[in-house]
């Protein structure tokens, strides 16, 4: 895979194939810092720094190409093409390559060619608007929506399919990813419950948006916070069996079945008597209690914090690498078994070895060095 080095979703996307065995070569320039070890979605890449504004920097790509299977690249639509290494150019020296491009509004459309980010995509796929407290302002949920689930996820999903494709046909093709497109799909199911008339547009009034006392977060005696998702009945039971709020203010055995904690004329009084109560106990207190049981609570850990809960110290959820925390290869296989990813190499660090492999002599290596194209 040739990543064509932006910031966002195209990294992560890269990082996902890398981090599960492909070879992915980053090309850049080498302007980034020398110490890359906080650049996570680097890791386990080979890097080539190249000067894409000189023909030779154009043609080390191309030559790239020639072998590679995947080309992804994040830039505004034509940005490539004016390079001399948009999809024509490369697919001309690989007719198997798949060309995958990732933009926040598609390669067509009026806005196209507008500036924008992850909160503008989520914007206009509604998926910003299903999200925040009644009453409120909508809240970016990070950058996880629109960048990464409907942006790199889609992207790796797309190019997948396309190889996959290609296997049979013979021929790569352009995967046009938008995180438009993607976070709208993302929201599959709240459009199907819109439909069915089991989802309202007003914010922080439905299931599984705060707006249900049952799934939603709840402050605990030392200023932390537990999540709770008690969204069926037996599990809605025992939480109220364990938490003891059946016995708060008169709450009676009534509250726990289907038919009242389902009802949402019911969901601000409950909410109330179920918060008056995990108030009462710490978050590790209530931990002692709840979690591992049915009951559907967690700990809301921070991200100081998850590396170090016996869950995922169990499954290695965490890894360090080079120093640096953060999360391990996924998902998991049965037999198949990623090596641990190897810290970001220095900007520019491959480019030779890259360079000879794809059959450039050390004449014409050096010659690019000093011409420029390669820095």
């Amino acid at each position: 895979m040739i990543e064509l080095q932006g910031i966002g979703p195209t990294p992560f996307c890269g990082m996902l194939f890398a981090d599960l065995g492909a070879q992915v070569i980053s090309i850049g320039r080498k302007s980034s810092p020398s110490d890359r070890r906080a650049f996570i979605s680097e890791r386990g890449k080979l890097s080539v720094a190249l000067n894409l504004k000189m023909p030779e920097g154009v043609e080390a790509v191309l030559k790239l190409c020639e072998n590679a299977d995947v080309l992804i690249e994040g830039f505004r639509p034509g940005v490539t093409e004016r390079l001399g290494i948009g999809p024509q150019a490369c697919m001309g020296r690989n007719p198997r390559l798949v060309y995958g491009r990732m933009t926040g509004w598609g390669q067509t459309g009026p806005l196209a060619q507008a500036a924008g980010h992850d909160i503008n995509y989520i914007s206009l796929s509604g998926a910003l608007h299903a999200i925040g407290r009644a009453r409120e302002r909508p809240v970016p949920p990070l950058n996880l929506v629109g960048d990464f689930g409907g942006g790199a996820m889609f992207l790796a999903f797309g190019v997948m399919s396309a190889v996959f494709e290609a296997k049979n046909s013979g021929t790569g093709q352009v995967v046009d990813v938008s995180m438009v497109e993607g976070s709208a799909a993302l929201m599959h199911m709240m459009h199907a419950m819109r439909a069915q008339g089991q989802w309202q547009d007003a914010r922080g009034s439905n299931l599984l948006d705060g707006g249900a006392h049952f799934y939603d977060t709840y402050e605990t005696a030392d200023g932390k916070y537990l999540s709770i998702g008690a969204l069926e009945p037996e599990f809605y039971r025992q939480m109220v069996r364990l938490t003891g709020v059946a016995a708060v203010d008169g709450v009676g055995a009534a509250d726990a079945e289907h038919s009242t904690y389902m009802d949402p004329a019911q969901w601000p009084v409950l909410r109330r008597k179920l918060a008056t109560v995990i108030k009462q106990k710490t978050r590790d207190a209530w931990c002692a209690i709840l979690e591992g049981t049915d009951a559907c609570v967690a700990p809301v850990l921070s991200m100081s914090e998850a590396p170090s809960h016996p869950h995922n110290r169990a499954r290695g959820t965490f890894i360090d690498v080079a120093g640096v925390s953060q999360a391990a290869p996924a998902p998991r296989f049965s037999r198949s078994s990623p090596s641990v990813p190897q810290a970001p190499s220095p900007a520019g660090s491959d480019t030779r070895d890259v360079l000879r492999a794809a059959g450039f002599s050390e004449a014409q290596i050096e010659t690019m060095f000093e011409c420029g194209a390669l820095t």
